[in-house]
């Protein structure tokens, strides 16, 4: 009995005083009951917005009486609109209006190399204004970053108004936007 007893005092103690250095039981929150909210939330969700979205049977119906006033804007609603449809068909576009002057030697020959090379996008355009008192034309470029050439009468370039990869053209013109008069086309790439 003695031995049972400083058996069970060693235990006791070793309980006391391990107790604490002893590993410890991992505590477990309970996991159902906080989880059940979640667990229950998809489901009603799921649910009200299959029945507030997905209605069944329903019927479109246009009205065919007429109007009780007849006017749009009483306290009546009308079952058609009252007023006509103001969208109208655009006319087909009018054919380029081109300068019907004698064109100089050289610009025909320019405008038949472009009609000997691949179109165009978008299509090259040849005008014609007056810029510092005399008549000068402008070509358009091909695309974006390649320069517009402007030429004079005789055919002789003078400078490159706009383009290039500034779009401010060469500088040699810079005020050409601003000072050229009396637009006219002089070609349109008909392809």
């Amino acid at each position: 009995m003695s031995q049972l007893r400083s058996v069970d005092c060693v235990t006791r103690v070793c309980v006391h005083i391990c107790r604490p250095y002893a590993p410890r039981r991992r505590e477990t929150l309970p996991t159902l009951p906080m989880r059940l909210p979640l667990l229950l939330a998809a489901p009603a969700v799921a649910l009200l917005l299959h029945t507030t979205a997905c209605q069944r049977s329903v019927a479109v119906t246009t009205p065919t009486d007429a109007p009780q006033t007849g006017l749009a804007g009483s306290s009546v609603s009308t079952p058609f609109p009252t007023s006509t449809n103001t969208v109208e068909p655009s006319p087909q576009a009018a054919p380029a209006d081109f300068d019907e002057k004698k064109r100089p030697q050289w610009l025909q020959a320019r405008i038949e190399e472009h009609l000997k090379e691949k179109k165009q996008n978008p299509p090259i355009q040849i005008m014609s204004y007056q810029y510092k008192g005399n008549t000068v034309y402008f070509e358009s470029a091909p695309c974006c970053d390649q320069f517009t050439t402007l030429y004079d009468a005789s055919g002789k370039v003078l400078c490159h108004p706009d383009g290039g990869l500034t779009g401010r053209g060469d500088g040699n013109c810079a005020d050409f936007a601003k000072t050229r008069t009396e637009e006219r086309l002089v070609w349109q790439d008909p392809r």
